[in-house]
Formats: structure tokens, sequence, C-alpha cells
């Protein structure tokens, strides 16, 4: 991980970003709160993660690369809800007050410091494997809708359906346990427009009329949706001369896909002669954002991200933890678009949606 000292503010935010940018969308609290008492919102979101704690207990305990992962899991559990109900007590306390950004590098800091690097390794490996055996069956099924916007609509629908395969989610964590989860069924599935916050018809307006110079995307999870979801969708921004720049996590978080698996992806699904499902991917570039978490603070990006970003006109944060929790009001110097299933209820109340809505 880079040092602090190294890390940089994401070049396209507009100045002055002390005034202009606040990385957690959902406010936990305000000034006139007592800072010493945990504000009813800042209860529900130290509840939502205390409920995650035994799905990610249960990944721990299976984690082969730790000796005596069993007895580590459990101290993991018994340590993160102890500081979870410190906060609920003195909000100030760990670093406090509570917002989405803390509570997940909390959460990380105690499985780091107990040995648990990659939890959600061998799940991520399974999906990536599955995703990769399908991968050009979906682009080909794209590739046959002749229409431009309808073909737009797909790949977004993609996206969201790929979006899916979320293991920060406690419910979802446990319908995946139980059944598994169908890429081509979630993109039929997907809750119906309008959606929570839905600008499909203004992006597929501008997409007719532009053709962007560079694009970054800020990629979320492993599996059917970096690989189903979003590789589509770059593939057709690459035909349409649009220089890619993929920016994934630096270290493993949840099933979130990392800077050196999305390498490894992409060197699977190129052909021979380095095309994916024929396009050429020489305008493809897979940046380290230099991130750790679930979600992303932008005043905290690697100087080699800040670099390849600088001259880009288009920005894309995908999923929850990226483009809704943090960053969904972030006002960017280009074009920016902001997708991702909202899978937390919380998020669904703040917004005013459904469950497993789209934005």
């Amino acid at each position: 991980m880079e040092s602090d000292s190294e890390m940089v503010a994401f070049p396209l935010l507009t100045t002055p970003i002390e005034s202009n940018y606040r990385a957690c969308t959902i406010p936990y609290r305000f000034p006139s709160d007592n800072p010493r008492k945990a504000t009813p919102t800042e209860i529900a979101w130290i509840d939502l993660f205390c409920n995650s704690i035994p799905s990610f207990k249960k990944r721990a305990e299976s984690d082969t690369t730790v000796t005596d992962a069993p007895t580590k899991a459990e101290k993991f559990a018994q340590r993160y809800a102890e500081i979870l109900d410190d906060l609920k007590k003195d909000p100030e306390s760990h670093g406090g007050p509570p917002d989405c950004v803390l509570l997940c590098r909390l959460r990380e800091q105690i499985l780091r410091e107990l040995g648990f690097k990659d939890i959600f390794k061998k799940v991520k490996d399974e999906e990536n494997a599955k995703a990769i055996s399908l991968f050009s069956d979906v682009v080909r099924l794209n590739d046959n809708i002749e229409d431009g916007g309808k073909r737009l609509e797909n790949l977004v629908r993609g996206i969201f359906a790929g979006n899916i395969f979320d293991l920060g989610s406690a419910q979802l964590a446990e319908v995946f346990s139980r059944d598994g989860m169908s890429f081509l069924a979630s993109c039929q599935n997907l809750v119906p427009r309008p959606w929570v916050i839905d600008d499909l018809d203004t992006f597929k307006a501008k997409w007719s009329k532009n053709s962007w110079k560079k694009a970054v995307i800020f990629v979320d999870n492993s599996g059917a949706d970096v690989i189903l979801g979003i590789l589509p969708f770059a593939r057709e921004l690459l035909q349409r001369r649009t220089q890619v720049v993929l920016a994934a996590n630096d270290l493993p978080s949840i099933n979130d896909v990392t800077y050196s698996e999305l390498v490894e992806i992409i060197s699977k699904l190129k052909d021979e002669h380095g095309k994916l499902v024929g396009v050429d991917t020489s305008n493809l570039l897979i940046a380290n954002s230099g991130n750790d978490l679930p979600v992303i603070d932008l005043t905290r990006v690697s100087q080699e991200l800040a670099y390849l970003a600088s001259d880009a006109d288009l920005v894309i944060l995908e999923g929850m933890g990226r483009g809704i929790e943090t960053n969904l009001y972030a006002q960017f110097k280009c074009d920016s678009l902001k997708i991702g299933m909202v899978k937390h209820p919380e998020v669904t109340q703040f917004l005013g949606g459904r469950l497993y809505d789209c934005l």
C-alpha cells in the first residue's frame, strides 16, 4: 500500500476540494448533534456493520493461509464488535465520529493485524473462473444488438446485474452462500425503470453524440461484476476509440477485485493477438488506485492513477461502495457517471428507492 505521503487528490475533482468534496454520501451526524452521543443514523450504520460480522467470521475461519484461523476469526469478531459497541457509547472513540470510511477501515485493520490478508480469495477465484468462461458469450449477445441505444442499455443492465455479486452485503452474502447467482437471470430480474436515480436517457443522448477521448473507470467486485459487467462496457468504449483506464484497489477488501487480479483476468481474456473478442486492447490501461477499502475517498489516490487520469474527459464510479455510499455527490471537471445497485436498506431509505434498485 502507498504511504500517506505518496497519496494525492484525484486531479479531476472540482476545486477548491475542501469546500466542494465530501467522500461520504450519507451524513451520519450534523454540527448541531451532541458530539458525545451517537445519533440514530450512526447507530443504524454501526448495527449494519455489526450484522456483517458473522459472514466475515465464517470466511476468516476457513482461510487456509492463516495458522489457527478459527481462533483468530473469533478474535476478529470479538474485537470488531467491541469497537462498534465503543462507538455507540462514545462516537469520538477510535478516530470517530464514525462514517462509512472509518467503519470499513477499522474492520480491515483488525483482519490484517490478525494475519487475514484476503479472506474472500477462494470465492473470488471461483467466481472469476466462472465469469471468464461466460465472457465471450455475453459480449456476443451485446454485439448482436444492432441499435446503438439498445446495446448501450443492455451493457448498463449488465453492469447492474454483475454488481449483485457483493459479499459486503449481509443479505447477499447469505443468498450467495445458499444458491450462487446467475448473471443472465440477474439481468432479466432487475427492478423496472424508472430507477431511484435514472439518467439513462441523458447518458444515451450523450453517448450518441459524444466520443470521449479517455475514460477512467473505478471498478468494484470480482467475478461477474468486473468481467461480465464492466469489461464488455469498457470494450464498447474501446471500439469507439476511447482510451480506457480501469482503476482497481491496491489491497484486497471484501470481494473487490485488486489491481494484480485484474491484470491476470485481462491477460486470460485476451486472445493470442492481444484482443478482447476481436477488439484491440492497446488503449486499455489498468491502474492501481492506491485504495484498500470497499469505499473510496478521492482525496487519497495513487500518484500513478492521478497521472493517468489528469487528461480524462469521463469518470465512472461503479458499485455501491465507490459510487453511492461514497462519491454520489462528487463533482468533477468533466463528464461523470455513478452507477451501481443499492444493496443496503439504509441506503434505500436515504435515497427513497427500493432495495436492489439501480442508480
